[in-house]
């Protein structure tokens, strides 16, 4: 399966549009994650508070975590994460939102199962 030119990398690419049809329920699950976690300094966690509810993308980045995403995968470890949220307007009919956009010919490999 595996060969020494092969790497054991692989980078997930996912592209999510999500619709919030309540701003305070997803404000008020971001406060209580910060709220929960012991390991957040009090100036960090001043921060944090600040940023979801003055922003409903924040939020939405405080509560999403990559490693949830993968944490449960058999033989997968997540080695980086990085993403990022920001309020768009948003037509599902509109050929500005071809989600295959980006793929370039050869980027992706087939998956056989």
């Amino acid at each position: 399966m595996s060969t020494p030119e092969t790497s054991r990398f692989v980078r997930l690419r996912v592209e999510l549009v999500v619709e919030v049809d309540d701003e305070n329920a997803l404000t008020k699950a971001a406060l209580g994650r910060i709220a929960e976690d012991p390991e957040l300094p009090g100036d960090e966690r001043a921060h944090a508070e600040s940023a979801v509810t003055e922003d409903t993308a924040e939020a939405l980045a405080y509560l999403v975590d990559p490693f949830d995403l993968v944490s449960e995968v058999a033989g997968v470890e997540l080695a980086q994460a990085s993403w990022s949220t920001e309020l768009i307007d948003y037509d599902p009919d509109s050929p500005d939102w071809d989600l295959d956009e980006d793929d370039e010919a050869g980027d992706e490999e087939e998956l056989v199962g």
